[in-house]
């Protein structure tokens, strides 16, 4: 069979899209995901979000131009969200392509490639995360309105799937033998509003964890306002629920907030992190902040350094604005200077750093239950319930003297602790 190399470019939610994708390949050709291998045909899952985004998936695109016109390979397909978002500008610029296509265009896709879509394949997905964790989407697209986002234009308005679907999922993955799932969607707080009238985040964790073999779920991308206190309660009650949240809150400052469109003010997040607090004492929060937004001004700033200063949020990434097409914020004038915005990134960023030393350096001698993703050299790479994939921190236990199996989980005793990482010993 010929062999395809799908490339996927940006986030967990492409990285879903490129498995759903190859399942339904799997059958007619030879697939390799993100591989150096020789391949027949390359399928480009490009990310079209920001601009460094962008930059990289029309790299990605040339280079396998180049690569067809020296005969390495036959062709070249692209899809996702850059596809999605500037097809026609591709189409004109970037010659030697087969075929651009969209993110919902899979029957395309497959149809270009002479394959027939299979239904009864609806819900598998030929995992490329390690076998034991698996990232879950629980809704497409997203209903907000914030100024600086162009996600609502790419992926449209938020629709839910259904829950008995993605229980039904949640069987497929544990049946592979996933042991963790992160839950993601664009607003995952706003699930079920669609089709049920009602949020039913709570009670769809509540439904996934009863799947036998899944022992960690994982939250991503609560959106602030609106948040629903039940899920709290689902989160303090269910141990199969891990004591992390992944809220981004972008900023605080009024000013900033509401240029943003964000639907929750200062006070709003203020009360909404402080009740986080309460009834989740322990629990880490992921959030994101964006510096450097049109009219940011020191003022703004400061009051965003202080939030985090006060907040000690477990953890942090900070985003420099970059104006994208299409949004309410393009409009507006571009007019904090990029040396200002990458030394607030810094500077917020320095800031976060001391926190997460002092936070880590509190967990010194503790005990933590930890999942084990992989091998490094001398070292067993794991994680806390405190930490996701990729993007979070990571725990280093020496390999000498231990025999690890990647996959499961092991009591942790925490014996150094440095910004970022903290090293432990298996008890």
């Amino acid at each position: 069979m010929k062999k395809i190399n799908v490339i996927t470019l940006g986030c967990s939610k492409n990285l879903i899209d490129s498995e759903v994708m190859m399942r339904q390949l799997q059958s007619d050709y030879t697939i390799v995901h993100d591989s150096d291998e020789a391949s027949d045909i390359i399928i480009i899952n490009t990310c079209g979000f920001i601009n460094d985004a962008k930059e990289e998936s029309i790299d990605t695109i040339l280079r396998s131009v180049e690569a067809k016109k020296a005969g390495e390979i036959q062709k070249v397909f692209v899809t996702g969200c850059l596809s999605e978002r500037y097809k026609k500008e591709l189409q004109s610029e970037i010659l030697n392509v087969d075929g651009f296509y969209g993110v919902n265009e899979l029957p395309e896709v497959l149809n270009e490639l002479e394959v027939d879509y299979k239904n009864e394949l609806v819900g598998e997905r030929l995992l490329t995360t390690p076998k034991h964790y698996a990232y879950l989407k629980i809704s497409e697209g997203c209903d907000r309105s914030c100024s600086f986002c162009a996600i609502p234009l790419i992926r449209g308005k938020h629709t839910s799937k259904a829950m008995e679907d993605i229980v039904k999922e949640t069987e497929f993955l544990a049946s592979k033998g996933v042991k963790e799932i992160m839950l993601i969607a664009q607003d995952l707080t706003y699930y079920g509003i669609d089709i049920y009238q009602k949020r039913k985040i709570a009670e769809l964790v509540q439904k996934i964890s009863e799947v036998e073999g899944i022992e960690w779920i994982r939250l991503h991308y609560a959106y602030p306002a609106g948040f629903p206190e039940d899920l709290l309660d689902v989160m303090k009650n269910n141990l199969k629920v891990c004591n992390y949240l992944d809220i981004p809150l972008q900023h605080i400052s009024d000013n900033m907030l509401k240029s943003m469109k964000r639907a929750l003010g200062k006070q709003g997040t203020l009360k909404l992190v402080k009740k986080i607090r309460e009834q989740l004492p322990g629990a880490a929060i992921r959030t994101t902040m964006i510096v450097g937004y049109p009219g940011e001004t020191e003022d703004d700033f400061k009051q965003l350094m202080d939030f985090v200063l006060a907040s000690k949020f477990e953890r942090l990434g900070v985003f420099q604005y970059s104006p994208e097409e299409g949004t309410t914020a393009f409009t507006l004038k571009d007019d904090v200077p990029v040396k200002v915005k990458q030394d607030r990134a810094d500077r917020l960023m320095e800031l976060q750093q001391n926190i997460s030393f002092t936070l880590n350096k509190a967990k010194e001698g503790k005990v933590l239950k930890t999942i084990i993703d992989k091998k490094e050299g001398d070292y067993y790479i794991g994680r806390t319930e405190f930490d996701s994939p990729e993007v979070d921190q990571e725990v280093l236990i020496k390999t000498e003297n231990n025999d690890l199996t990647i996959g499961d989980f092991y009591d942790v005793k925490i014996s150094k602790a440095e910004f970022y990482d903290v090293y432990g010993e298996v008890i």
